[in-house]
């Protein structure tokens, strides 16, 4: 039986590894901002920083399971969107602090892939048109849990983007 989202709160091992990964910013920050999470926030720590990120207080965050962020308190989060789907085949998207925000992949593995492409959720949301900054290490940790094959971080932020075109949109309607 496939488990879906639903109150699924179970950190699948592919965050798991990536929580155990070092990320290097860089001296000029260059590299990767990010900072993963060993466990999902809360489901009351999700819905309180949600709205208070839209000024919504009528929501709850049932819908995202935050896993990581930037130095700036930006959050990395799958977004629970395709019902009946499993945690692993739903979107990750970035929600930054100043109210930026991005689909990032279209499911966990392409996430991972995105990583080993030298993009972490803020640049890959943000900032793909800049040079990947491949990493062996990820991309070893990639070709571990990854079922999806590996491609480059412009064309899987590109086709996630484009099916999802109208996240930000979605946000602006819950924003008040």
């Amino acid at each position: 039986m496939i488990e879906t989202f639903g109150g699924d709160r179970r950190f699948p091992d592919a965050l798991a590894a990536v929580a155990r990964v070092e990320f290097d910013y860089g001296d000029e920050g260059e590299g990767v901002d990010f900072e993963p999470y060993n466990a999902f926030d809360s489901a009351e720590e999700t819905t309180d920083w949600l709205r208070h990120w839209t000024g919504n207080h009528a929501l709850d965050g049932g819908d995202y399971r935050v896993f990581g962020q930037d130095g700036t308190g930006g959050l990395a989060a799958i977004w629970c969107v395709r019902p009946g789907q499993p945690l692993a085949e739903q979107p990750v998207v970035f929600m930054g602090s100043e109210g930026e925000r991005g689909v990032v992949a279209g499911n966990l593995s392409d996430f991972l892939w995105v990583l080993a492409d030298g993009y972490g959720p803020m640049e890959a949301a943000l900032y793909v048109e800049r040079e990947p900054r491949p990493d062996a290490d990820l991309a070893e940790l990639a070709g571990r849990f990854a079922t999806t094959p590996r491609r480059g971080a412009r064309e899987i932020v590109g086709e996630a983007q484009a099916e999802f075109a109208g996240f930000s949109e979605g946000i602006d309607a819950l924003c008040r």
